[in-house]
């Protein structure tokens, strides 16, 4: 019977031996899929465990350096499509009243030159002197 240091490679051999990157792959969606072991890996292919969490680190779908994770609820992220329909109906009602703001103001303006009536109130203009104290007889 074979033992297991007949099959065992020198330091030499595992120096000289490549892993493609299909296989480290392979082996990363194992581990993430919890159907093996970074120890188990390392076993195997008589590779160090650094270096298959290097392998991990490169390969990894869930985990990349520099890419922040953002975990929303279902329910938050429904409020928040609500929250925002709700501002771009808001958005559209504000649009429209300013349509009739700017059409009054010019339909005044226009009843001002053909009239030659003052409609808008001058807030320039000097208050009347009635107000103030009144006189007791």
């Amino acid at each position: 019977m074979a033992t297991r240091e007949q099959f065992e490679l020198s330091k030499e051999e595992r120096k000289r031996r490549r892993f493609s990157e299909e296989f480290k792959r392979q082996k990363v969606k194992e581990i993430e899929r919890k159907q093996t072991t970074v120890l188990e890996v390392s076993k195997a292919y008589q590779v160090r465990a650094n270096n298959v969490y290097k392998w991990i680190d490169k390969y990894t779908i869930k985990d990349k350096k520099g890419v922040r994770l953002v975990v929303e609820m279902e329910s938050e992220t429904k409020r928040v499509i609500a929250l925002l329909q709700k501002v771009a109906e808001l958005e559209r009602i504000v649009g429209q009243k300013q349509i009739v703001i700017d059409f009054q103001s010019k339909m005044i303006e226009l009843a001002e030159e053909e009239y030659q009536v003052d409609i808008k109130k001058k807030f320039d203009s000097e208050q009347s002197c009635t107000t103030g104290t009144i006189e007791k007889k």
